[in-house]
């Protein structure tokens, strides 16, 4: 991860509870790189590939009671790396704001939309799917989870629709694509823009 200097936008925090333990760093304005170790291998996948498609230099590291279940370490970690992305983005001066993406994954098609206002929402709308569905040793319902905890703790309003699919993995991969690709235009700096891209003048 880069050194601090002034005007790098880039974060670190550590937060420990009697559930988890977490160390996550964010550098803004990477190239993809990742350090991920959850303990959950397709939590892994889903996190690097989140870090590869948004260009965000991440490195996370998580030690949880994955003997009770999977869901503290899942949620926390969505809970640690907006923190996280909250710090980097400081008073979110010249930045695009807005973001969106519709990703294909095979027979999958999601639609993500962002926008870095200052006020946490999300709207989730995935298909039906059985009671107890895994993707690898992971429940597919924690990824609704980790995108709660992602966006209150990160401060952003964040659509994410599922248009269709069966595979639930290429949903869960193509879900944390599209917000990778979407967060990547919103976060980006708008050569034009000037302070915060609000009439309000604070996001």
């Amino acid at each position: 991860m880069r050194s601090h200097e002034e005007n790098v936008r880039q974060a670190r925090r550590v937060r420990q509870t009697r559930e988890t333990k977490i160390e996550a760093e964010l550098f803004l304005d990477g190239l993809g790189s990742s350090q991920v170790a959850t303990g959950i291998g397709f939590f892994n996948h889903m996190l690097e590939l989140f870090a590869r498609h948004s260009l965000i230099d991440l490195n996370i590291k998580v030690d949880g009671d994955l003997n009770v279940d999977p869901h503290h370490t899942v949620e926390d970690s969505g809970l640690v790396l907006g923190t996280t992305l909250d710090e980097a983005l400081g008073k979110r001066e010249g930045i695009r704001r807005y973001g969106s993406a519709f990703l294909p994954m095979d027979e999958t098609l999601v639609r993500v939309v962002v926008d870095l206002s200052g006020r946490p929402f999300l709207h989730y709308q995935p298909i039906t799917t059985a009671p107890g569905a895994m993707v690898g040793a992971m429940p597919f319902q924690l990824v609704e989870e980790f995108w709660r905890a992602f966006a209150m703790t990160s401060r952003i309003c964040l659509h994410m629709e599922v248009l269709y699919g069966k595979d639930l993995h290429h949903i869960a991969e193509a879900l944390f694509k599209g917000a990778a690709r979407a967060l990547r235009t919103a976060i980006e700096n708008d050569p034009r823009m000037t302070g915060v891209p609000s009439t309000k003048g604070v996001l």
